[in-house]
């Protein structure tokens, strides 16, 4: 720990503290992005897959990355290397409400654009201008619903509810659980779920990646809590989350130069990059565009729901999803069961019904699953 600070304070006294930021969150985030893109990490596909009866290597892959971020983030807590109770999901009050309306709307949101916001920005660095055109208007609707004209709508949804009612948002102290604990169910899980990969025929590469971008988890808060200790401006202890830095990074193109440089605002950027050089040395890289007009309306609507979903919600996919529940953050669990719900509805509402009546033809003009 104390060498990790040393080192971050002599890249601090290079390039200052914002470009640090920047610069962590680009590393964490390239990573993420390659092997996000080579183990086909993706919630939708995974509550999909579950919602027609199957637990196979989708489900499997998303598992493996879950339980890795919560063993990895739980270990690093109970070593004394990680505060948890720093964590924005758990130092600050937090939706209730917010947290069940906007998991609806985006676990909705994310089966009709076909992937969720992390997923969006890793094909679009393959080509898939679908994803690319999608991710945009995802980035344009969370920034109006953070500080544009949805925000009254947002803030007006996530009142009725919130953690000072029940507490707080800290589940371990809920239920008297220690990070030992939680570790240690967490590992378990984990080993749990890589037997299942096997038994899903994953295979062992995607397996491995998939664990690989669960750890980016706990590396980015423990990135972030380290740099929390060493910087003269106060910092936000964070991991990966994309609705709020993708709104940022949006912003960033608008405003001076360097106004808004922090880890989130990297971490969008290396994302990309670390995705598209996996797809270019694999040999992924493909265009592909929108099937006709009903396939991108439906697009472009799923990707608003998950942004305006996403900004209610507190965090995506990723961000409630996974970083969220590995600090063990009630809202984060609330959000993630009703994505995993209105994803579920919406596949059978929309898809599974139409491909049951003509399976020969995808529904809607939806392309072949990504």
């Amino acid at each position: 720990m104390e060498m990790l600070a040393n080192g971050l304070i002599a890249i601090i006294d290079r390039i200052g503290e914002n470009w640090t930021l920047a610069l962590g969150g680009g590393l964490i985030g390239a990573l993420f992005g390659a092997f996000a893109q080579q183990s086909r990490f993706c919630l939708r596909a995974a509550t999909v897959e579950f919602s027609r009866g199957k637990i196979g290597e989708k489900v499997t892959i998303w598992l493996i990355v879950f339980t890795a971020a919560v063993a990895g983030t739980q270990a690093l807590a109970a070593l004394g290397l990680l505060a948890t109770t720093e964590a924005r999901q758990i130092a600050s009050p937090q939706s209730l409400s917010g947290a069940a309306l906007g998991g609806l709307l985006f676990g909705s949101g994310m089966v009709l654009a076909r992937g969720c916001a992390s997923r969006l920005l890793v094909l679009s660095a393959t080509g898939n201008l679908r994803a690319l055109l999608s991710g945009l208007v995802f980035a344009v609707v969370a920034q109006a619903s953070l500080r544009g004209f949805l925000s009254p709508l947002r803030e007006t949804l996530a009142r009725p509810l919130t953690t000072v009612s029940t507490g707080g948002n800290d589940l371990l102290v809920m239920t008297g659980l220690n990070t030992t604990q939680a570790a240690s169910a967490g590992a378990i899980a984990l080993i749990l779920a890589v037997i299942t990969a096997t038994w899903s025929r994953a295979g062992a590469w995607r397996t491995f990646a998939a664990f690989l971008v669960g750890l980016m988890v706990p590396l980015a808060w423990l990135f972030t809590h380290t740099m929390r200790g060493i910087v003269f401006e106060p910092i936000q202890m964070n991991a990966l989350t994309f609705t709020g830095p993708s709104a940022d990074t949006l912003m960033l193109f608008l405003t001076p130069p360097g106004s808004m440089i922090d880890f989130e605002v990297g971490l969008v950027p290396g994302v990309f990059a670390g995705s598209f050089l996996a797809a270019w040395l694999t040999g992924q890289l493909k265009l592909q565009g929108f099937h006709d007009g009903a396939s991108m309306r439906r697009y472009l609507l799923g990707a608003a729901m998950m942004g305006f979903g996403g900004m209610l919600a507190g965090g995506c996919a990723v961000g409630a999803g996974v970083t969220g529940a590995s600090v063990f953050a009630l809202t984060a669990w609330i959000t993630l069961f009703s994505m995993w719900l209105s994803a579920g509805v919406t596949d059978w509402l929309i898809d599974r019904r139409h491909e049951e009546a003509a399976p020969a033809t995808p529904p809607f003009g939806v392309p072949a699953a990504e």
